[in-house]
């Protein structure tokens, strides 16, 4: 079973990987200080940067390319509410970068 290792503005957590769960629901679940607001991929709000096993996670939502510029997206960042574990067998590592 993989790891999750999300870090928040102050807070770290860590969880076993579940399959299809979005990395906000997890950093919600976690109690981790995670900024968000519509859960929608529309406020934008969530974005965080993949450090390790973006190729572990759904591909790149319409919301996504809607809200985020192609250099953000090719950099690693996406967004918390949008991005689902695809891969149990793996390592997830993201943290919380607000735009503000």
């Amino acid at each position: 079973m993989g790891e999750l290792r999300l870090m928040g503005r102050t807070r770290e957590g860590q969880a076993a990987i579940i399959v299809g769960k979005t990395l906000l629901q997890s950093a919600i679940e976690l109690q981790l200080d995670w900024q968000y607001r519509c859960e929608r991929g529309t406020c934008a709000q969530c974005r965080c940067l993949v450090e390790e096993g973006h190729l572990q996670l759904s591909e790149i939502t319409d919301a996504e390319w809607d809200r985020m510029d192609e250099d953000e997206l090719r950099e690693g960042y996406r967004l918390a509410c949008q991005a689902k574990v695809i891969d149990a067998d793996t390592t997830v590592t993201a943290k919380f970068a607000p735009y503000y």
